[in-house]
């Protein structure tokens, strides 16, 4: 949860009511609220000690908040939801239906997505079109963190330190037997969304350059062609010549210059996007720092790095 105080009531009851019969436990990551979200969390951990609260010391984003939750839950089978109501936490019940019949991974796929601009809708079906070409991994095509993991599944995707993390890719990437389970997605219940362009761009940023070498093979691919046309120029330049033609090629010779600067910008820009990964990667930081936990031991991350949970 991030600013959720219009939502944090009446999530954390909507998932009580939904697995009503099943031992259950919530775990709810603050991720460095600044609004009344930490003391309307506080109150119904207070209430209730299957609700246990890990409170960030700061903002760390959504796929690090994730990841908390995941190492501090201790389920024979766990569920990754965002506390918006844009999942129905109602959908658990069939998800866990799947997982006793075997299933791994159950994923939550929209089939409708209500309250969405066209603007979202449009680059979210390019996204997951461009995933779909580049990707050494298949990913779903309107999936999202909505989703079910048996322990098995769970342990493996732990043991995944990674610093730029995509989620719903590295869920794929454990494999294991996956469901898929159709849904419509309804509209925020309140407050704002989280995730405006810029960090939509880097999330799909970090999910193509986490699954997929292919920008780097594309500009390898670009500079092999531009170097065959100036091979080929160089024979027609030389012919010119020596027949005496004139050739006039002051724009000509700054479009090229242009065009093949812009080239290697935009090479050198993809390779500066791997390589700030490799630094971020040994660094070696803890993905994200608990402040306090409510009902919940606090794991370092440091322990997580090389222990699975079970």
């Amino acid at each position: 949860m991030l600013n959720e105080e219009g939502t944090a009531r009446n999530f954390c009851a909507r998932v009580g009511a939904a697995l009503e019969g099943l031992p259950w436990e919530l775990v709810v990551v603050d991720d460095g609220s600044k609004d009344g979200t930490p003391a309307i969390l506080a109150e119904l951990a207070a209430a209730d000690v299957r609700v246990k609260v890990l409170t960030l010391s700061r903002n760390f984003g959504h796929q690090m908040a994730i990841t908390a939750g995941l190492d501090h839950a201790e389920g024979d089978a766990v569920v990754m939801i965002d506390s918006d109501l844009q999942d129905p936490p109602e959908l658990i019940a069939t998800m866990i239906e799947h997982w006793r019949a075997g299933s791994d991974v159950v994923y939550a796929t929209r089939t409708d997505r209500a309250g969405e601009s066209r603007f979202k809708l449009t680059t979210a079906r390019w996204f997951y079109s461009i995933m779909g070409k580049v990707s050494s991994v298949p990913l779903a095509a309107n999936s999202g963190d909505f989703r079910l993991l048996d322990r098995r599944a769970l342990d493996a995707l732990l043991q995944m330190r990674e610093r730029n993390r995509y989620l719903r890719g590295m869920t794929s990437w454990v494999g294991f037997t996956q469901t898929s389970v159709p849904y419509t997605r309804e509209a925020r219940h309140a407050g704002k969304t989280k995730y405006p362009i810029r960090k939509m761009i880097h999330f799909a940023l970090d999910a193509i350059a986490s699954f997929s070498n292919v920008p780097l093979q594309l500009a390898t691919l670009a500079g092999f062609l531009f170097a065959f046309l100036a091979f080929l120029a160089v024979p027609v330049a030389i012919g010119f010549r020596v027949f005496g033609q004139f050739l006039p090629g002051i724009t000509t010779t700054v479009i090229a210059v242009l065009l093949l600067g812009g080239f290697q910008l935009i090479a050198i820009g993809l390779i500066g996007e791997y390589v700030g990964r490799i630094y971020d990667e040994v660094k070696r930081r803890p993905l994200y720092v608990v402040r306090e936990g409510t009902n919940v031991a606090v794991a370092k991350d440091d322990e997580r790095e090389h222990t699975p949970t079970r």
